[in-house]
């Protein structure tokens, strides 16, 4: 890349990447408040969980629809003026949604329409996001800048929730002084999206500049990503084993925690809060060790990958016999350092590995893998607790996540990972 041969020495040195780094932080707390006010909201208006599942799916399903084409606009428009234009459209929904709120003329249809609009807009944003980054950073700084990233969206889940519900419950009551204290926490999110929206129309990329290939379909662009892909054995075979594992151990976990709080723990709701915050902590630090472990690993990344998922899946399993807090917390704690190692090497990996103009395309499948499924996962385990007992849901995820893995150790394309690559590999 352009970039790379005039890039600093340290990553804070790097004009583009202080100007991302800031305004997507200053964002990502911001969005916490949404994400603590929209239920909140939700369940104020209706007093329904139904209404505030429907909600949830209509930021959910057209996230998962658009992901793909999301992708593919990306890598034809260029990453940097997706990304602006799906940000500018997200405050201006939310500050639309704050302006309706404090002005008492909320309505849930309105809810809705805001709620599937964000959810269109976050399609776009996440592959625009993950593609910017390799364009304004060098290949050996990326563990690093990818570990920035996840550090600070960590410390956004630690203290946006807590701030939130501090605007929020400093107007606790009814009618108009609760709606001052939701409106507000709505334009405070809004707010925080000045800040990236400053910041992106500040940085400049050698994309912004790049001709543009035409004559394609939108369609056309998505299929030559999926053939992209295909055609690259270790990055195919580590998209289906991703697939696989979150279709067996994502959405258990997800409906397990929850459920594992309110019928097990002793704090109830903070026996949750505790359990995630706990899961943040571990990978916040997983998300630190990762270059470093990465670098131990050398080309052995897919191996130790495979080995991180056959102990975590155990530690899910132990989940099964928890009826205390803290044991829960620490089960969960050593899990996100796994994850955390796991997930910088393989987004850094993969970053490093597909041809830039590739890019936007690649990692819209990959985040689709993840949110395609989930929601999906988690609808089967919430029936299936209908049936199985707590225990046995936990404990049947995370020996699947344990066998998958060790399976996969016989994959000679799964233990290639750890290759960036070549200039032979397929564009």
């Amino acid at each position: 890349m352009e970039n790379q041969s005039r890039a600093p020495a340290s990553l804070f040195g790097n004009r583009d990447f202080r100007l991302l780094f800031g305004g997507s932080s200053i964002s990502a707390l911001g969005d916490q408040f949404t994400l603590v006010a929209l239920p909140w909201l939700v369940l104020r208006l209706t007093g329904s969980p139904a209404a505030l599942g429907l909600v949830l799916a209509a930021m959910a399903l057209p996230r998962a629809i658009f992901m793909l084409i999301g992708g593919a606009m990306v890598d034809r428009l260029s990453a940097r003026r997706i990304l602006l234009l799906a940000r500018g459209a997200n405050a201006l929904l939310v500050a639309v949604l704050a302006v309706l709120v404090l002005g008492g003329a909320i309505a849930m249809p309105a809810v809705y329409a805001i709620a599937l609009g964000i959810g269109m807009a976050t399609a776009f944003a996440y592959p625009a996001g993950s593609a910017l980054l390799p364009q304004l950073v060098p290949s050996p700084q990326l563990a690093s800048a990818n570990a920035l990233f996840m550090g600070a969206r960590q410390l956004s889940l630690f203290i946006g929730p807590a701030l939130a519900g501090l605007v929020i419950g400093a107007h606790a009551g009814h009618g108009a002084a609760e709606a001052r204290g939701l409106g507000l926490a709505f334009a405070i999110d809004a707010a925080s999206f000045v800040f990236s929206l400053a910041s992106l129309w500040l940085i400049r990329t050698p994309a912004d500049r790049a001709p543009r290939a035409a004559g394609r379909g939108v369609l056309a662009d998505v299929a030559a990503g999926v053939r992209q892909v295909w055609a690259d054995q270790p990055l195919r075979a580590f998209m289906l084993y991703a697939a696989v594992v979150t279709a067996f151990v994502g959405g258990p976990i997800q409906v397990g925690l929850p459920v594992l709080a309110n019928s097990r723990l002793d704090l109830g709701a903070a026996s949750l809060g505790i359990l995630m915050t706990a899961n943040g902590g571990g990978m916040l630090v997983g998300g630190f060790l990762s270059r470093a472990v990465a670098r131990w690993a050398g080309g052995r990344l897919g191996m130790l990958v495979l080995c991180m998922d056959t102990l975590a899946g155990l530690a899910l399993a132990a989940l099964a016999l928890v009826h205390g807090t803290v044991y829960g917390a620490l089960l969960l704690a050593g899990v996100g350092v796994l994850a955390g190692i796991a997930q910088i090497a393989i987004v850094t990996w993969i970053q490093q590995r597909v041809p830039p103009a590739m890019m936007g395309r690649t990692m819209s499948l990959l985040m689709f893998t993840f949110m395609g499924i989930g929601p999906v996962s988690a609808a089967l385990a919430g029936s299936l607790l209908k049936l199985i007992s707590l225990g046995a849901l936990f404990a049947g995820a995370g020996l699947a996540l344990s066998m998958i893995a060790l399976g996969c150790l016989a994959n000679p394309a799964l233990r290639a990972i750890g290759t960036a690559r070549t200039e032979g590999a397929p564009a």
